[in-house]
């Protein structure tokens, strides 16, 4: 994965009294945030960056899934109830598309 667990926790400003609890779960988040990046990108990141001879992984790339594992984290329901909902300028999609193998058809 290219976040760790305590890039998250840091991202979510959960300080150390916070412990462990959540570990397991925030770990889960990561995996699955990533997974989705590479879906929307068309490519495995650690494939394509971080290796040798390979550039490093984009920090942007590495934002995007902080961002997502971080939302998936503080909202843990399919719906949002009660707020309006909207997309983050600058948000995960920008940063991917910035990134995405395009093709023509």
């Amino acid at each position: 994965m290219i976040l760790s667990l305590e890039e998250l926790k840091a991202q979510l400003n959960l300080t150390d009294d916070f412990g462990t609890a959540d570990d397991a779960l925030l770990t889960r988040k990561i995996a699955v945030a990533q997974d989705h990046l590479e879906r929307m990108l068309g490519y495995k990141v650690e494939a394509t960056y971080g290796g040798v001879d390979q550039d490093p992984v984009p920090p942007a790339l590495i934002e995007a899934v902080a961002l997502l594992a971080g939302h998936l984290y503080e909202n843990r329901e399919g719906t949002l109830v009660g707020v309006s909902a909207q997309e983050l300028p600058l948000g995960v999609w920008d940063i991917v598309s910035g990134y995405r193998e395009w093709t023509c058809g």
